[in-house]
Protein backbone atom coordinates (compact mmCIF):
# COMPACT_ATOMS: atom_id res chain seq x y z
CA UNK A 1 0.00 0.00 0.00
CA UNK A 2 1.36 3.61 -1.19
CA UNK A 3 1.51 5.94 1.64
CA UNK A 4 -2.57 6.92 1.79
CA UNK A 5 -3.53 5.04 -0.70
CA UNK A 6 -5.40 1.54 -1.10
CA UNK A 7 -4.85 -0.64 -3.92
CA UNK A 8 -6.40 -3.85 -3.04
CA UNK A 9 -8.61 -5.51 -0.04
CA UNK A 10 -5.45 -6.09 2.15
CA UNK A 11 -4.65 -2.57 2.33
CA UNK A 12 -8.30 -1.82 3.06
CA UNK A 13 -8.12 -4.82 5.75
CA UNK A 14 -4.77 -3.45 7.35
CA UNK A 15 -5.99 0.23 7.35
CA UNK A 16 -8.92 -0.81 9.19
CA UNK A 17 -7.29 -3.08 11.68
CA UNK A 18 -3.81 -1.50 12.47
CA UNK A 19 -5.51 2.07 14.30
CA UNK A 20 -8.23 3.00 15.61
CA UNK A 21 -7.43 6.89 14.60
CA UNK A 22 -9.95 8.83 12.58
CA UNK A 23 -8.10 8.62 9.35
CA UNK A 24 -9.04 8.29 5.59
CA UNK A 25 -7.22 6.56 2.81
CA UNK A 26 -7.94 7.40 -1.08
CA UNK A 27 -8.39 4.61 -3.47
CA UNK A 28 -5.97 4.71 -6.28
CA UNK A 29 -7.92 3.72 -8.88
CA UNK A 30 -11.31 5.41 -8.79
CA UNK A 31 -10.51 9.25 -7.89
CA UNK A 32 -12.85 10.44 -5.61
CA UNK A 33 -13.57 7.23 -3.67
CA UNK A 34 -12.04 6.91 -0.03
CA UNK A 35 -12.22 5.12 3.09
CA UNK A 36 -12.72 6.79 6.38
CA UNK A 37 -11.62 4.57 9.00
CA UNK A 38 -13.97 5.78 12.18
CA UNK A 39 -12.62 3.31 14.65
CA UNK A 40 -11.64 0.12 15.45
CA UNK A 41 -12.68 -2.06 12.57
CA UNK A 42 -14.84 0.54 11.64
CA UNK A 43 -14.81 2.41 8.44
CA UNK A 44 -17.39 4.04 5.95
CA UNK A 45 -16.99 4.50 2.29
CA UNK A 46 -17.16 8.13 0.43
CA UNK A 47 -17.10 9.35 -2.92
CA UNK A 48 -16.20 13.08 -3.58
CA UNK A 49 -17.21 14.62 -7.47
CA UNK A 50 -18.10 17.38 -9.16
CA UNK A 51 -21.53 17.40 -10.55
CA UNK A 52 -22.22 18.21 -14.34
CA UNK A 53 -22.67 22.08 -14.91
CA UNK A 54 -22.83 22.63 -10.90
CA UNK A 55 -19.85 24.91 -8.86
CA UNK A 56 -18.15 23.30 -6.14
CA UNK A 57 -17.65 19.24 -5.05
CA UNK A 58 -19.77 17.34 -3.17
CA UNK A 59 -19.63 14.67 -0.87
CA UNK A 60 -21.93 10.88 -0.40
CA UNK A 61 -21.26 8.32 1.65
CA UNK A 62 -21.41 5.16 -0.11
CA UNK A 63 -21.69 2.59 2.65
CA UNK A 64 -19.83 0.80 5.77
CA UNK A 65 -16.66 -1.24 5.54
CA UNK A 66 -15.59 -4.14 5.88
CA UNK A 67 -18.86 -4.86 5.25
CA UNK A 68 -18.83 -3.40 1.37
CA UNK A 69 -15.29 -4.36 -0.37
CA UNK A 70 -13.06 -2.05 -1.96
CA UNK A 71 -14.60 -4.02 -5.12
CA UNK A 72 -18.11 -3.20 -4.11
CA UNK A 73 -17.24 0.77 -3.33
CA UNK A 74 -15.46 0.98 -6.78
CA UNK A 75 -18.42 -0.08 -8.53
CA UNK A 76 -20.48 1.98 -6.71
CA UNK A 77 -18.36 4.87 -6.96
CA UNK A 78 -18.22 4.21 -10.94
CA UNK A 79 -22.11 4.28 -11.30
CA UNK A 80 -22.17 7.58 -9.20
CA UNK A 81 -19.46 8.76 -11.22
CA UNK A 82 -21.46 7.98 -14.48
CA UNK A 83 -24.39 9.30 -13.65
CA UNK A 84 -22.57 12.49 -12.31
CA UNK A 85 -21.23 13.21 -15.68
CA UNK A 86 -24.55 12.51 -17.55
CA UNK A 87 -25.69 15.37 -15.68
CA UNK A 88 -27.69 13.38 -13.16
CA UNK A 89 -26.54 14.06 -9.64
CA UNK A 90 -26.25 11.10 -7.31
CA UNK A 91 -26.34 12.66 -4.33
CA UNK A 92 -29.73 14.17 -5.19
CA UNK A 93 -31.00 10.94 -6.53
CA UNK A 94 -30.16 9.39 -3.00
CA UNK A 95 -32.27 12.11 -1.09
CA UNK A 96 -35.00 11.54 -3.16
CA UNK A 97 -35.24 7.90 -2.96
CA UNK A 98 -35.26 8.49 1.17
CA UNK A 99 -38.58 10.49 0.51
CA UNK A 100 -40.40 7.05 -0.86
CA UNK A 101 -42.33 5.39 1.38
CA UNK A 102 -42.64 2.20 1.86
CA UNK A 103 -46.04 0.45 1.07
CA UNK A 104 -47.11 0.03 4.61
CA UNK A 105 -46.50 3.84 5.32
CA UNK A 106 -48.51 4.73 2.46
CA UNK A 107 -51.21 2.99 2.82
CA UNK A 108 -51.55 4.07 7.11
CA UNK A 109 -50.37 7.72 6.40
CA UNK A 110 -52.43 8.36 3.24
CA UNK A 111 -54.32 5.31 1.70
CA UNK A 112 -56.83 4.62 4.81
CA UNK A 113 -57.14 8.55 6.19
CA UNK A 114 -58.20 9.23 2.69
CA UNK A 115 -60.66 6.41 2.13
CA UNK A 116 -62.21 6.43 5.46
CA UNK A 117 -63.93 10.21 4.62
CA UNK A 118 -66.10 8.91 1.95
CA UNK A 119 -66.00 4.95 1.49
CA UNK A 120 -68.78 3.25 3.76
CA UNK A 121 -66.87 -0.17 2.93
CA UNK A 122 -63.43 0.78 4.02
CA UNK A 123 -63.46 -2.12 6.67
CA UNK A 124 -63.30 -5.31 3.82
CA UNK A 125 -60.25 -2.88 2.51
CA UNK A 126 -58.49 -3.07 5.64
CA UNK A 127 -59.26 -7.03 5.69
CA UNK A 128 -57.67 -7.41 2.57
CA UNK A 129 -54.79 -5.12 3.61
CA UNK A 130 -54.21 -7.31 6.80
CA UNK A 131 -54.43 -10.47 5.23
CA UNK A 132 -53.15 -10.39 2.44
CA UNK A 133 -51.34 -7.18 0.68
CA UNK A 134 -49.10 -5.86 3.79
CA UNK A 135 -47.31 -9.36 4.47
CA UNK A 136 -46.14 -9.45 1.41
CA UNK A 137 -45.38 -5.78 0.22
CA UNK A 138 -45.69 -3.55 3.80
CA UNK A 139 -41.91 -3.71 3.66
CA UNK A 140 -41.25 -3.00 0.35
CA UNK A 141 -40.54 0.69 -1.09
CA UNK A 142 -43.67 1.84 -3.05
CA UNK A 143 -40.97 2.18 -6.12
CA UNK A 144 -39.70 -1.16 -5.76
CA UNK A 145 -42.78 -2.69 -6.64
CA UNK A 146 -43.02 -3.93 -10.28
CA UNK A 147 -45.48 -5.95 -12.62
CA UNK A 148 -44.07 -9.49 -11.62
CA UNK A 149 -44.76 -8.81 -8.57
CA UNK A 150 -48.43 -7.70 -9.08
CA UNK A 151 -48.82 -11.04 -11.21
CA UNK A 152 -47.46 -13.31 -9.49
CA UNK A 153 -49.79 -12.12 -6.19
CA UNK A 154 -52.72 -12.07 -8.35
CA UNK A 155 -51.98 -15.58 -9.89
CA UNK A 156 -51.09 -17.32 -6.76
CA UNK A 157 -53.53 -16.01 -4.28
CA UNK A 158 -55.89 -17.59 -7.29
CA UNK A 159 -53.55 -21.08 -7.31
CA UNK A 160 -54.14 -21.09 -3.24
CA UNK A 161 -58.01 -22.02 -4.00
CA UNK A 162 -59.15 -18.70 -4.33
CA UNK A 163 -62.24 -17.79 -6.33
CA UNK A 164 -61.47 -15.98 -9.42
CA UNK A 165 -63.31 -12.79 -7.73
CA UNK A 166 -61.10 -12.88 -4.56
CA UNK A 167 -57.90 -12.65 -6.88
CA UNK A 168 -59.68 -10.06 -8.76
CA UNK A 169 -60.15 -7.81 -5.59
CA UNK A 170 -56.27 -7.92 -4.64
CA UNK A 171 -55.44 -6.21 -7.63
CA UNK A 172 -58.29 -3.81 -7.64
CA UNK A 173 -57.23 -2.87 -4.61
CA UNK A 174 -53.76 -2.15 -5.79
CA UNK A 175 -54.54 -0.67 -8.73
CA UNK A 176 -56.36 2.29 -6.86
CA UNK A 177 -53.56 2.43 -4.40
CA UNK A 178 -51.31 3.08 -6.79
CA UNK A 179 -53.38 5.39 -8.74
CA UNK A 180 -53.99 7.40 -5.72
CA UNK A 181 -50.00 7.33 -4.97
CA UNK A 182 -49.65 8.83 -8.59
CA UNK A 183 -52.61 11.64 -8.17
CA UNK A 184 -50.66 12.14 -5.02
CA UNK A 185 -47.34 12.78 -6.68
CA UNK A 186 -45.90 10.33 -4.37
CA UNK A 187 -42.30 10.48 -4.14
CA UNK A 188 -40.67 7.42 -6.62
CA UNK A 189 -43.75 6.96 -7.74
CA UNK A 190 -43.65 7.45 -11.96
CA UNK A 191 -46.06 4.57 -13.52
CA UNK A 192 -48.96 1.80 -12.03
CA UNK A 193 -47.26 -1.59 -11.50
CA UNK A 194 -50.81 -2.83 -12.06
CA UNK A 195 -50.92 -1.50 -15.40
CA UNK A 196 -52.20 -4.15 -18.04
CA UNK A 197 -52.45 -6.49 -15.71
CA UNK A 198 -55.44 -7.96 -16.81
CA UNK A 199 -58.44 -9.28 -14.47
CA UNK A 200 -59.35 -12.90 -14.54
CA UNK A 201 -62.86 -13.95 -16.02
CA UNK A 202 -65.36 -14.27 -13.26
CA UNK A 203 -68.14 -16.46 -14.97
CA UNK A 204 -69.42 -16.89 -11.38
CA UNK A 205 -71.79 -14.13 -11.07
CA UNK A 206 -75.30 -15.71 -10.06
CA UNK A 207 -78.16 -14.56 -11.58
CA UNK A 208 -81.48 -14.85 -9.81
CA UNK A 209 -85.09 -13.14 -10.31
CA UNK A 210 -88.53 -13.43 -9.23
CA UNK A 211 -91.15 -14.51 -11.43
CA UNK A 212 -94.98 -13.03 -10.66
CA UNK A 213 -95.85 -16.22 -8.77
CA UNK A 214 -92.69 -16.06 -6.65
CA UNK A 215 -93.32 -12.27 -5.78
CA UNK A 216 -96.30 -13.48 -4.71
CA UNK A 217 -95.05 -16.33 -2.44
CA UNK A 218 -92.90 -14.27 -1.20
CA UNK A 219 -95.59 -11.35 -0.17
CA UNK A 220 -97.22 -13.77 1.58
CA UNK A 221 -94.89 -15.40 3.64
CA UNK A 222 -93.39 -11.79 4.48
CA UNK A 223 -96.68 -10.92 6.14
CA UNK A 224 -96.92 -14.17 8.28
CA UNK A 225 -93.38 -13.15 9.40
CA UNK A 226 -93.09 -12.66 13.42
CA UNK A 227 -90.99 -10.02 12.43
CA UNK A 228 -93.53 -6.84 12.70
CA UNK A 229 -91.15 -4.71 10.28
CA UNK A 230 -90.50 -7.33 7.76
CA UNK A 231 -94.04 -6.63 5.55
CA UNK A 232 -92.63 -3.01 5.10
CA UNK A 233 -88.67 -3.88 4.53
CA UNK A 234 -89.01 -6.32 1.92
CA UNK A 235 -91.81 -4.65 -0.33
CA UNK A 236 -89.82 -1.29 -0.42
CA UNK A 237 -87.02 -3.33 -1.66
CA UNK A 238 -88.61 -4.84 -4.31
CA UNK A 239 -90.45 -1.29 -5.43
CA UNK A 240 -87.02 0.93 -5.50
CA UNK A 241 -84.52 -1.28 -6.28
CA UNK A 242 -82.77 0.37 -3.38
CA UNK A 243 -79.68 -1.80 -1.22
CA UNK A 244 -80.78 -3.22 1.96
CA UNK A 245 -79.02 -0.96 4.18
CA UNK A 246 -80.48 2.12 2.16
CA UNK A 247 -83.47 1.13 3.41
CA UNK A 248 -82.96 0.22 6.68
CA UNK A 249 -80.88 3.47 7.68
CA UNK A 250 -83.53 5.64 5.61
CA UNK A 251 -84.71 8.19 8.13
CA UNK A 252 -88.35 10.07 7.22
CA UNK A 253 -86.83 13.27 6.81
CA UNK A 254 -85.27 11.71 3.69
CA UNK A 255 -88.82 11.62 1.77
CA UNK A 256 -90.62 14.44 0.39
CA UNK A 257 -93.68 12.57 -0.17
CA UNK A 258 -94.64 16.21 -1.61
CA UNK A 259 -92.17 16.02 -4.71
CA UNK A 260 -92.48 11.83 -4.76
CA UNK A 261 -88.71 12.08 -3.95
CA UNK A 262 -86.35 9.71 -1.83
CA UNK A 263 -82.88 11.31 -0.96
CA UNK A 264 -80.50 8.86 -0.03
CA UNK A 265 -77.84 10.52 1.44
CA UNK A 266 -75.46 8.17 2.05
CA UNK A 267 -75.12 5.28 -0.93
CA UNK A 268 -72.72 2.89 -1.83
CA UNK A 269 -71.07 5.68 -4.60
CA UNK A 270 -70.88 7.92 -1.64
CA UNK A 271 -72.67 11.16 -3.56
CA UNK A 272 -76.49 11.53 -2.55
CA UNK A 273 -78.72 10.49 -5.18
CA UNK A 274 -82.38 10.59 -5.84
CA UNK A 275 -84.94 7.85 -6.43
CA UNK A 276 -88.54 8.72 -7.47
CA UNK A 277 -91.14 7.27 -5.23
CA UNK A 278 -93.91 5.23 -7.10
CA UNK A 279 -97.54 4.92 -6.63
CA UNK A 280 -96.37 1.50 -4.59
CA UNK A 281 -93.53 2.96 -2.74
CA UNK A 282 -95.96 5.60 -1.47
CA UNK A 283 -98.77 3.67 -0.51
CA UNK A 284 -96.34 1.48 1.35
CA UNK A 285 -94.72 4.48 3.39
CA UNK A 286 -98.27 5.65 4.11
CA UNK A 287 -99.01 2.36 5.53
CA UNK A 288 -95.61 2.37 7.72
CA UNK A 289 -96.91 3.54 11.33
CA UNK A 290 -95.06 6.38 12.71
CA UNK A 291 -93.53 6.21 15.98
CA UNK A 292 -92.70 9.52 18.09
CA UNK A 293 -89.82 10.69 18.46
CA UNK A 294 -88.81 7.59 16.30
CA UNK A 295 -86.96 8.70 12.44
CA UNK A 296 -86.55 6.07 11.22
CA UNK A 297 -90.10 4.75 9.20
CA UNK A 298 -88.14 0.85 9.23
CA UNK A 299 -86.75 0.98 12.52
CA UNK A 300 -86.53 -2.03 15.33
CA UNK A 301 -89.74 -1.74 17.57
CA UNK A 302 -87.61 -2.46 20.00
CA UNK A 303 -85.11 -0.50 19.92
CA UNK A 304 -86.36 2.71 17.42
CA UNK A 305 -82.63 2.58 15.55
CA UNK A 306 -82.24 0.49 12.51
CA UNK A 307 -81.73 -2.97 12.74
CA UNK A 308 -78.65 -3.95 12.24
CA UNK A 309 -79.49 -7.26 10.57
CA UNK A 310 -82.75 -8.80 9.32
CA UNK A 311 -80.76 -12.34 8.15
CA UNK A 312 -83.29 -14.46 10.56
CA UNK A 313 -86.88 -13.62 9.91
CA UNK A 314 -85.61 -13.06 6.25
CA UNK A 315 -84.32 -16.83 5.71
CA UNK A 316 -87.34 -18.24 7.70
CA UNK A 317 -90.07 -16.09 5.48
CA UNK A 318 -88.00 -17.20 1.68
CA UNK A 319 -88.10 -20.55 3.14
CA UNK A 320 -91.80 -20.27 3.98
CA UNK A 321 -92.09 -19.32 0.34
CA UNK A 322 -89.96 -22.35 -1.01
CA UNK A 323 -87.10 -19.45 -1.88
CA UNK A 324 -84.49 -20.79 -0.11
CA UNK A 325 -81.83 -19.90 -2.98
CA UNK A 326 -83.44 -15.98 -3.18
CA UNK A 327 -81.28 -13.55 -1.30
CA UNK A 328 -81.95 -9.48 -0.40
CA UNK A 329 -79.92 -9.01 -3.22
CA UNK A 330 -82.05 -10.48 -6.30
CA UNK A 331 -84.79 -7.99 -5.24
CA UNK A 332 -82.96 -5.46 -6.59
CA UNK A 333 -81.78 -7.71 -9.43
CA UNK A 334 -85.69 -8.12 -10.30
CA UNK A 335 -86.51 -4.89 -9.53
CA UNK A 336 -84.06 -4.10 -12.52
CA UNK A 337 -85.23 -7.04 -14.47
CA UNK A 338 -88.84 -6.09 -14.12
CA UNK A 339 -88.06 -2.95 -15.98
CA UNK A 340 -85.85 -4.12 -18.44
CA UNK A 341 -89.03 -6.38 -19.59
CA UNK A 342 -91.21 -3.53 -19.70
CA UNK A 343 -89.31 -1.91 -22.25
CA UNK A 344 -88.12 0.87 -20.56
CA UNK A 345 -84.27 1.75 -21.13
CA UNK A 346 -80.09 0.76 -19.27
CA UNK A 347 -80.49 4.44 -19.08
CA UNK A 348 -83.34 4.72 -16.99
CA UNK A 349 -82.15 1.57 -14.79
CA UNK A 350 -78.71 2.49 -14.20
CA UNK A 351 -80.08 6.10 -12.94
CA UNK A 352 -82.92 4.43 -10.78
CA UNK A 353 -80.22 1.97 -9.46
CA UNK A 354 -77.73 4.66 -8.55
CA UNK A 355 -75.14 3.32 -11.10
CA UNK A 356 -72.23 5.40 -11.76
CA UNK A 357 -71.35 3.03 -14.79
CA UNK A 358 -73.33 1.82 -17.24
CA UNK A 359 -71.67 -1.98 -17.41
CA UNK A 360 -72.48 -2.84 -14.07
CA UNK A 361 -76.22 -2.49 -14.49
CA UNK A 362 -75.67 -4.34 -17.90
CA UNK A 363 -75.74 -7.01 -15.69
CA UNK A 364 -78.79 -6.69 -14.49
CA UNK A 365 -80.02 -6.44 -18.48
CA UNK A 366 -81.75 -9.80 -17.76
CA UNK A 367 -84.93 -10.78 -20.34
CA UNK A 368 -87.79 -13.17 -19.60
CA UNK A 369 -88.32 -16.55 -22.27
CA UNK A 370 -91.21 -14.95 -22.61
CA UNK A 371 -89.95 -11.53 -23.63
CA UNK A 372 -87.44 -13.02 -26.36
CA UNK A 373 -90.05 -15.13 -27.27
CA UNK A 374 -92.27 -12.03 -27.97
CA UNK A 375 -89.22 -9.92 -29.81
CA UNK A 376 -88.61 -13.29 -31.87
CA UNK A 377 -92.06 -13.77 -33.11
CA UNK A 378 -91.78 -9.98 -34.58
CA UNK A 379 -89.92 -11.59 -37.65
CA UNK A 380 -92.89 -14.16 -37.73
CA UNK A 381 -95.42 -11.21 -37.69
CA UNK A 382 -93.68 -9.98 -41.10
CA UNK A 383 -92.67 -12.26 -42.97
CA UNK A 384 -94.33 -15.57 -41.33
CA UNK A 385 -96.95 -15.30 -44.19
CA UNK A 386 -94.58 -14.96 -47.10
CA UNK A 387 -92.31 -18.23 -46.36
CA UNK A 388 -94.35 -20.61 -44.24
CA UNK A 389 -96.46 -21.89 -47.15
CA UNK A 390 -93.46 -22.56 -49.48
CA UNK A 391 -92.56 -25.18 -46.76
CA UNK A 392 -93.91 -29.10 -47.33
CA UNK A 393 -96.92 -30.27 -45.25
Amino acid sequence: MKHGTLQSQSDVNTFLTTGAKRQSRSDLQVHGLQLERLGKRRGRWRLRYTPKDRAGRRSMTLGDAPALTLADARMLAQEALRKAAMGTDPYDERQAAKQVPTFAAFVDEQYLPYVKTYKKTWDTDVSLLKNHLLPRFGHRLMDAIHRPDIVKMHHERRAAGAAPGSANRLLILMRYIFNLALRWETPGIKTNPCHQVPLMPENNKRERYLSDAEAQRLAQAVCASSSPMLRYIIPMLLLTGARKREVLDARWQDFDLARRLWRIPTPKSGKARHVPLSDGAMALLACIPQVAGCPYPFANPATGKPYVAIFYPWDTARRRAGLADVRLHDLRHSFASLLINQGRTLYEVQHLLGHTQARTTQRYAHLSHDTLLEAANVATQRIGHLVLPALPQ
